[in-house]
């Protein structure tokens, strides 16, 4: 099965939404969209997940999931919105409740905040299928970056999220809480056991030095032999003690502590407070 992939790159975040599409149908999914947002103001966009809609109504689509490959760090997710435009189910990993545990944590969140993952539609683990129309979706828990991240493979496509890169920029950072380079490792070779003409569709793409053009789509085989990481059969010990030198010159991203807060509620919100208006808590030093 060769399904039809477009994406839709937001530059402000290097983020790539996707909409996959059976090949001879109208069901589709969309994974990883992007809620546009204003840090200085405070202010959100629906822009970016207009142009999403805007595509799926023209071209006469039916949206059956929006899903997530994880919590992103670095985005703010707009499943509801197009939800809320479009109908279907909203998915993502079960481990989610692993990272609604922690962030609830950090950001001091009340009984309020449910941690079992109940504000999605639909929660995956390793070896579950969807289906998408005609299309089935298998999903493989891939974690490293985050305890909760999933590789959906829909045909001869495969959605990374952020444990892989393009080939010239190598993999995602393993620092967050729950994170771990050696799990990464492993998780990688799976994806890597795959067929080695298998589409690979990443999360982000910064332009690797010398490298003029953004690009998101890979093969299995080229992963393999060119990831400056982990391809050309780089050892184990040798992928976590680069991943781990590197993941400590990193910044946290710009939009971290809008993301967690946002995504580990499926997109949603925080509730407004008694005046109405609704706030996000900034942990000092506690990120």
């Amino acid at each position: 099965m060769h399904p039809a992939v477009h994406a839709f790159f937001d530059e402000a975040t290097n983020t790539i939404t996707y909409l996959v599409r059976e090949p001879q149908g109208r069901a589709c999914a969309v994974i990883d969209s992007v809620l546009d947002f204003d840090y200085a103001s405070g202010r959100t966009d629906t822009r970016s997940a207009d142009a999403v809609i805007a595509f799926i109504r023209d071209h006469d689509l039916d949206l059956k999931w929006v899903l997530e490959t994880h919590v992103h760090a670095d985005h703010l997710s707009a499943a509801p919105y197009i939800q809320e435009a479009l109908g279907g189910k909203i998915g993502i990993g079960e481990r989610i409740t692993v990272v609604q545990e922690t962030f609830g944590k950090v950001f001091n969140e009340g009984t309020r905040f449910a941690r079992d993952g109940s504000q999605f539609d639909q929660l995956f683990a390793e070896g579950d299928s969807l289906m998408i129309g005609q299309m089935r979706a298998d999903v493989m828990h891939t974690p490293g970056h985050t305890p909760a991240c999933l590789t959906y493979v829909i045909g001869d496509a495969a959605f990374v999220g952020d444990t892989l890169f393009m080939p010239d920029f190598g993999t995602a950072r393993c620092d967050f809480p729950g994170g771990s380079a050696d799990v990464m490792y492993e998780s990688v070779q799976r994806i890597l056991s795959l067929p080695d003409a298998t589409r690979i569709f990443v999360g982000h793409d910064y332009k690797a030095p010398g490298r003029e053009d953004y690009a998101w789509e890979s093969t299995v085989g080229e992963q393999r032999a060119k990831n400056i990481h982990i391809g050309a059969g780089r050892a184990k010990e040798d992928f976590v003690s680069l991943r781990q030198k590197r993941d400590a010159t990193l910044a946290m991203p710009r939009l971290i502590v809008p993301s967690l807060q946002v995504n580990m509620r499926a997109g949603q919100m925080p509730e407004p407070e008694d005046n109405g208006q609704v706030y996000l808590k900034v942990p000092i030093n506690g990120l």
